[in-house]
């Protein structure tokens, strides 16, 4: 899909606030009201537009530990690596799952835990029984510094 300026736009302000309404998105990005939902259901249905949420705060909810934990794998076959893949989708306190290069380590995971007791359950209850895991380095985040949502969209 070949994005122009107004598009562009719109996913900026999108990406910034999700609940705004049509009429406020076409203002503010100088369209009507037709044209600019016309746009945003095409952005939607290209698959460039994922969806919609909400942004909670982790520590509000009693998720005061975050993690960042290197995971090396004894196999790097197809079928040992969408094994793990598999047995992590499925935690909730995984935030995110990057396979890496130029690490030791196959993956990494963003982890979110209530405390230390919270992540010693997982590490071992849980990841380190995933089969084919082989080594665990954990990273503990003292301070989040940049946290962003926002893709830049500027062209």
């Amino acid at each position: 899909m070949e994005l122009d300026r107004i598009d562009r736009q719109i996913l900026d302000v999108l990406q910034q606030d999700g609940r705004i309404n049509n009429q406020e998105l076409a203002d503010r990005v100088g369209l009507s009201p037709s044209p600019c939902l016309r746009r945003v259901r095409a952005l939607e249905e290209s698959g460039l537009i994922t969806g919609y949420r909400a942004l909670v705060d982790a520590k509000k909810l009693g998720l005061s530990l975050m993690a960042l934990v290197h995971i090396s794998m004894d196999l790097h076959t197809p079928e040992r690596f969408a094994n793990f893949e598999a047995a992590v989708q499925i935690l909730p306190e995984v935030l995110e799952c990057l396979l890496i290069t130029g690490q030791a380590a196959d993956y990494q995971l963003k982890l979110v835990v209530r405390d230390m007791d919270h992540f010693q359950s997982l590490l071992l209850g849980k990841l380190t029984r995933i089969q084919g895991v082989t080594g665990v380095h954990s990273s503990f985040v003292l301070q989040q510094v940049v946290s962003r949502t926002v893709l830049p969209v500027a062209g």
